[in-house]
């Protein structure tokens, strides 16, 4: 994005003017009035066209405005299934839990979901006195992680994709908040430690700092499975619309956050952010919830929920113990972007969305 004043323009010209980028010197090139709008900023073109192409460059077409270029979603492997939204009941008893996730993705499968998410936090309470206290070691495997080998086990002998929703994780010195994706195969596909750290501070209402006890993420995660290329966050993940714009331009289907919004929080953002990241990104958003339990220290407001590429609610639950079971098109996707096709119409002269990981690994 260009600066709003000379003087950013002289800062940022200042430190990036090292790189040098082919694509803006042939873009400044065939644009003339550009030239003169930065010139007017006091500088001559000869000297702007050294401004990195990787943070600064000025697009004049949709596709450009996302760096590197957005991918078509791929082809996937089946148009329609079914996926199951499992509100699972949380106790203190870990071995109960995980016990319990067992027999209600069973019985998920059994109604023929091909894929099943899980919530936030599934297998401890939801507080940073349980964190370490339930955290696995996920590298390990094993009677080391006792949650992901139940999930890996399953996925493997009911032939389902399982995004298992969250559980703490320990690696080293570290612990995170961890997402583990199984493929049909049983095999760990993805790993997505949360990267927006939920810590707030709503006086009267609502305080909670998860950095007091775990480490963010560093890394968006996107995985292809047997049901779709799919983009991995957690709870408030959700909150940041940039990390779903990137997940798009990777070609994503499904957005699947698990989490566990609360009684302030949740009324008032829950179905509103799932509803806002499907319409921004025209793809489908599921949530996943645990159920609401009025006596422990955290109370989450449930209503796990699928959301459809045109920001529409196609299935929900209240705040029980439920497994929501819902069909996904994916030919609706296409059809919504060619409905109303605004994927097309960025202006890529004004703004951009720079995807560091990717340009990296470019």
């Amino acid at each position: 994005m260009l600066p709003a004043s000379s003087a950013q323009l002289r800062t940022l010209h200042s430190s990036v003017s090292r790189s040098l980028s082919p694509r803006i010197r042939s873009y400044l090139s065939q644009n003339p009035i550009l030239c003169c709008r930065i010139a007017s900023c006091g500088f001559a073109p000869t000297s702007i066209r050294s401004i990195s192409s990787a943070t600064t460059t000025v697009m004049a077409s949709a596709e450009e405005a996302r760096v590197p270029h957005a991918i078509p979603p791929p082809t996937p492997p089946v148009t329609k299934f079914k996926i199951a939204l499992c509100q699972l009941a949380v106790t203190t008893d870990k071995e109960k839990n995980i016990a319990h996730a067992r027999q209600v993705i069973e019985d998920a499968a059994a109604k023929g979901a091909q894929l099943i998410l899980l919530p936030e936090i599934w297998n401890s309470p939801y507080s940073n006195d349980s964190f370490p206290v339930y955290a696995e070691d996920i590298d390990a495997g094993g009677d080391a992680s006792p949650s992901t080998a139940m999930l890996s086990e399953l996925s493997r002998s009911l032939k389902i994709t399982i995004v298992g929703g969250s559980i703490p994780e320990r690696s080293g010195d570290r612990l995170y908040n961890t997402c583990c994706v199984f493929d049909t195969d049983g095999k760990l596909k993805a790993k997505h430690r949360k990267i927006h750290l939920f810590d707030i501070d709503i006086p009267g209402k609502m305080t909670f700092k998860e950095s007091k006890t775990l480490t963010a993420g560093e890394t968006p995660t996107i995985v292809d499975t047997g049901v779709g290329r799919i983009g991995i966050g957690i709870c408030y993940d959700i909150r940041f619309q940039e990390l779903a714009a990137i997940y798009a331009a990777r070609g994503a289907h499904l957005l699947c956050y698990p989490g566990a919004f609360n009684m302030t929080t949740g009324p008032l953002h829950w179905e509103l952010l799932q509803r806002a990241r499907a319409a921004d990104c025209q793809l489908y958003v599921a949530t996943c919830s645990p159920a609401r339990d009025t006596g422990s220290s955290y109370v989450a407001w449930g209503h796990s929920t699928l959301v459809g590429p045109f920001g529409e609610v196609l299935a929900t639950t209240e705040h029980d113990e439920a497994i929501v079971i819902s069909e996904i098109d994916y030919a609706l996707i296409e059809q919504r972007r060619t409905f109303l096709p605004f994927q097309r119409q960025r202006r890529g002269d004004l703004y951009q969305l720079v995807d560091v990981q990717r340009l990296s690994s470019t």
